[in-house]
């Protein structure tokens, strides 16, 4: 069976990764708003990588989503190749244009900056039927920034009043997202897209020690009101997870089923600490094989 993701045979491009830093001064590098996003977790990803003797060779995203963690490591090179994994169509539209298509970065940027934004031009858009991949990667951006929480799922309602008034425009920066778009083409040399299933890809790549799973799939609690790709046999995910030649690092709400699968596998999960959109303080699970290197 061929490999979907890249080998060790190809060049690298490594290079030295930077210190551990606050997560206040973390790039931001995606173009979307996405509900359940790790930027507040780029620290610790950062210092799971590094803890190691060897890097891995791939990081492979099996729900990569808005890609921030699969982004950071392609950027800051620690490791040589970065798999991004995303079943969602409409997530898999913007990540196909970026890293796929010769120019579709430059024209979804383009297309970005010159949209004229109004209540009247946004409906106009979100009520279409996109026919080609670009049409659906303009809308997805488009319906991700204008929507509350940059909720893609059904029955996700418009921003109203938004940030200090703004309205729709509160979340819409066409200058910053034409150049995060920009940004990440530059890179995308260094980054797999798959469209499809990422539990099938981790069963058929399971055997690959060189790769770094980061896993965050939909959660148990919210999944269904964030995102169209919600279902997920959890206990399923973890067999899978236990199989895995390769390290991993989970992320999970800190609920007790997922404690008990964890516990069941002889995984360690560890509460980490985090803030959500509306900036309350939460807890997760990080769950790994060894947390050792995970500070308190």
């Amino acid at each position: 069976m061929s490999s979907k993701i890249r080998r060790m045979d190809q060049p690298s491009f490594f290079q030295e990764p930077p210190k551990i830093v606050n997560v206040a001064s973390v790039p931001q590098r995606s173009p979307f708003r996405y509900p359940g996003g790790k930027t507040w977790l780029i620290p610790r990803i950062r210092r799971w990588l590094l803890s190691r003797d060897l890097r891995p060779v791939e990081v492979v995203e099996p729900f990569a989503g808005g890609g921030i963690v699969s982004l950071t490591v392609a950027f800051e090179a620690l490791a040589e190749y970065v798999t991004m994994v995303e079943m969602d169509e409409q997530l898999a539209a913007v990540w196909r244009t970026i890293l796929e298509e010769p120019d579709g970065a430059e024209r979804l940027a383009e297309r970005i900056v010159s949209f004229d934004l109004s209540l009247e031009a946004v409906r106009e858009v979100l009520d279409s039927e996109p026919t080609t991949v670009h049409e659906r990667a303009f809308r997805t951006v488009l319906k991700n920034r204008v929507n509350r929480g940059g909720i893609l799922a059904p029955g996700a309602s418009l921003i109203k009043a938004g940030e200090n008034g703004k309205g729709l425009r509160s979340r819409w920066y066409p200058e910053t997202l034409r150049k995060r778009i920009l940004d990440i083409a530059k890179i995308r040399e260094r980054i797999t897209f798959i469209c499809g299933d990422g539990v099938e890809i981790m069963r058929e790549e399971a055997d690959r020690s060189d790769v770094a799973w980061f896993i965050d799939p939909p959660y148990t609690v919210a999944a269904k009101r964030l995102y169209n790709c919600w279902e997920m046999d959890h206990a399923a995910l973890f067999e899978v997870a236990g199989e895995l030649a390769g390290d991993f690092l989970m992320t999970y709400d800190n609920d007790e089923r997922v404690r008990s699968l964890a516990e069941r596998h002889g995984f360690d999960a560890r509460e980490v600490a985090m803030k959500n959109t509306h900036h309350a303080q939460m807890t997760e699970l990080l769950i790994g094989r060894d947390l050792t290197w995970v500070e308190d």
